[in-house]
């Protein structure tokens, strides 16, 4: 099979060690711990929200106005601080990418 193996006992997806957040393979729930794989450490957490299949968790508390990377890519900055467990969503990330129709006018 091509691509990343999914770990047995993973929760959670980390594709870089730069990375903010895990991407969920299954519905989580809050107070529930999960595990997830950087680079050769298994690591676990507690989730403080409910993380819906392919959703984004914090895996660190992240300040507001922070670049968030996810595959090691950045793909939106915090528009709150966000703790580690917490949901990573369109609720306290905006988009940054360059979208013409938002593009600041002079």
């Amino acid at each position: 099979m091509a691509g990343h193996q999914i770990e047995a006992g993973a929760d959670a997806l980390v594709m870089d060690a730069r990375d903010h957040v895990a991407t969920a393979i299954k519905d989580l729930q809050p107070g529930q711990k999960i595990s997830y794989r950087v680079q050769d450490q298994v690591r676990e957490l507690e989730l403080l929200d409910a993380i819906p299949f392919g959703h984004k968790v914090a895996i660190q508390d992240v300040a507001q106005g922070t670049d968030i990377r996810k595959y090691g890519e950045i793909i939106g900055r915090t528009t709150a601080d966000i703790r580690a467990g917490q949901h990573v969503h369109v609720h306290n990330v905006e988009g940054i990418r360059g979208r013409g129709d938002q593009a600041v006018k002079s």
